[in-house]
């Protein structure tokens, strides 16, 4: 053939009939972000936090924390009961990006968390979000929006006694209020009839002031203490050393924690010992070096933190230092009655400073028989007893119910409060089916028994974040999990929890207040699994719907270039900034 001879050129290729026509671009770049609106229900710490990362993670957010009471910090604002505090060590009780370090006492009392707190929303600059006094009463997922209408209370302008009401709308709904912040008075007959002063721990705010401003005034006084769970723990070991007698009203058995970890504390702090109730206060010294030896502070931080993750190791060995100081003289009865046939664990572990001390002093009445009713001048018991009091503090009668004081109504006017009658169900603890856009930190099934709190939460939060990313990013309007991934975690619960201590026969809140039954406070294993478990949302448990009516899935790709390129703006070299970029290790150095 000639070499000059052109060969013929191929025919096109017949497209094959499955190829969709050409759809018209999205007019905006892949990352110009649309407005995306925010709304958390509460101001404690896990609204907190999300009024910090929402902002920090997210671009064109509109964020509104409603929280109900007149401060901020939820249970840390609203119980200020005598001796108050944390129950895990205080320097494992901040958020992971802040470095508190002048905490007066190895466990906190509230007013200096309530405290570290408020300087945390000053630092961030977060009272632009929050909005206190304001109760939401009813929230609704709007299907045809695909956004949640929020009901809120709040005081009319210039009035204290008047409340008006309105509305909001957002695209995402958190809701970050605890599990067992909603307290009742105890059930006993005659509560109406007592004359004397009559309190509530988790609304004490007595005539004349705080605690501390008050308790010179109670030292001619008889107080009768009800309860045995934390809040009654601390209550008696902070009021008997200040008053003329004081009666502990004890229904069920407890275990108390002694001092944690003592020995590598004391060897953290350089002392001989921690091991005594008065040895958890931190000296000036101390606090000192915490404060100019950022090396030394991480150093105890980090080392508490890890215990604290191998907190069932120590669980044998707090059994047997109780029963040791519970069996002392000069009450070793006492032992019978408050040492529990149950397992540590099985409820709440508490740290009692003070409380074992009080329980054994001449002025203190350890009554186990149940109270048969109030009077005008005390409280009678069913053994025929009558005490005598001038002061009565309730620590008990918390709703451990899971039935939230408002309505939400999710799609198909699903009630949850009524999907949860018989338990509450989650998704990991974060989501419901049936429930679009809305996430939740301290859902049923988040806590833990042991171990810390403080990286769950953060995890939570940052759970509902990168959803609400996703949703912003990819142009969608609604996110739900599906049914089957709910029934799936409940399947989990239900063979995880037979076999721990949880599920020994013990009243708790753990289990909705009763003996046995299943377990809705508590996550299905440690605080690092949870955390684990939550970094990375598996995305595919979830149905979308999409904001845009285009039938092509990538869509949100928009014009093909990115929002600094199309308005020539800002940072195009965005992936050379040395906190994105990710260095390797070099093998040998």
């Amino acid at each position: 053939m000639g070499g000059n001879q052109s060969r013929p050129r191929p025919a096109e290729p017949t497209p094959p009939e499955d190829i969709p026509a050409k759809i018209k671009l999205g007019d905006f770049a892949v990352d110009e972000y649309r407005p995306i609106k925010v709304i958390v229900i509460g101001a404690g710490f896990s609204g907190i936090l999300a009024g910090i990362r929402f902002p920090q993670k997210i671009l064109n957010v509109e964020l509104a924390i409603y929280e109900k009471s007149a401060g901020i910090g939820g249970t840390w604002y609203n119980n200020r009961y005598p001796g108050v505090a944390c129950d895990v060590p205080a320097h494992c009780y901040q958020f992971s990006f802040e470095d508190k370090r002048d905490w007066s006492s190895f466990y906190a009392p509230g007013h200096e968390i309530q405290q570290h707190l408020q300087d945390v929303v000053e630092k961030y600059r977060l009272m632009r979000y929050i909005k206190l006094r304001h109760e939401v009463v009813h929230a609704q997922y709007d299907e045809a929006a695909c956004k949640w209408l929020v009901r809120i209370r709040r005081p009319k302008e210039d009035s204290e006694s008047e409340v008006e009401e309105f509305e909001d709308v957002a695209d995402v709904l958190v809701t970050a209020f605890g599990a067992i912040s909603r307290w009742n008075w105890p059930d006993i007959p005659g509560r109406k009839d007592f004359k004397g002063e009559l309190y509530h721990t988790a609304q004490f705010d007595p005539k004349g002031g705080s605690w501390e401003q008050i308790s010179e005034t109670w030292k001619s006084k008889r107080v009768g203490v009800i309860g045995s769970g934390s809040s009654a723990i601390q209550t008696v070991a902070a009021v008997h050393p200040k008053v003329s007698k004081l009666v502990n009203y004890v229904r069920g058995q407890t275990w108390i924690a002694v001092p944690f970890a003592s020995d590598t504390v004391s060897e953290l702090l350089g002392r001989q010992t921690v091991a005594e109730e008065n040895e958890l206060v931190l000296t000036p010294e101390e606090i000192e070096r915490f404060k100019t030896d950022p090396e030394y502070f991480w150093r105890f931080r980090r080392t508490m933190d890890n215990l604290m993750n191998a907190f069932d190791e120590l669980l044998y060995h707090t059994r047997k230092q109780v029963i040791d100081r519970v069996a002392e003289p000069p009450k070793p009865w006492i032992a019978e009655k408050l040492i529990p046939v149950f397992p540590v664990s099985c409820r709440r572990l508490t740290p009692g400073p003070g409380y074992l001390k009080a329980l054994c002093a001449d002025n203190t009445d350890f009554v186990t028989s149940p109270i048969k009713q109030f009077t005008k001048s005390g409280i009678e018991t069913e053994d025929g007893q009558h005490q005598e009091l001038d002061i009565i503090l309730c620590a008990t009668g918390y709703d451990t119910s899971w039935q939230l004081p408002f309505t939400i109504i999710g799609r198909n006017s699903v009630d949850l409060n009524e999907k949860w009658k018989q338990y509450p169900s989650s998704y990991l603890s974060m989501c419901v089916d049936e429930f679009p856009n809305m996430f939740m930190a301290l859902g049923p099934n988040s806590i833990i028994g042991a171990g810390l709190l403080m990286p769950i939460l953060e995890a939570s939060v940052g759970y509902a974040v990168q959803a609400a990313v996703k949703m912003q990013r990819e142009r969608l309007k609604s996110m739900e999990v599906k049914a089957d991934a709910v029934r799936d975690f409940d399947q989990y619960i239900e063979s995880y929890f037979p076999q721990t201590v949880y599920s020994d026969k013990c009243r708790s809140w753990y289990k909705c207040g009763k003996e046995e039954g299943r377990v809705v406070g508590l996550w299905p294993g440690s605080s690092l699994h949870a955390v684990r478990a939550l970094q990375h949302p598996r995305w595919e448990d979830f149905e979308y719907s999409r904001l845009d009516h285009v039938p092509n899935r990538l869509y949100w790709l928009g014009d093909g270039q990115t929002y600094n390129e199309k308005t020539l703006t800002g940072d195009r070299a965005w992936y050379l900034s040395e906190d994105i970029i990710d260095r390797p290790p070099v093998p040998g150095e």
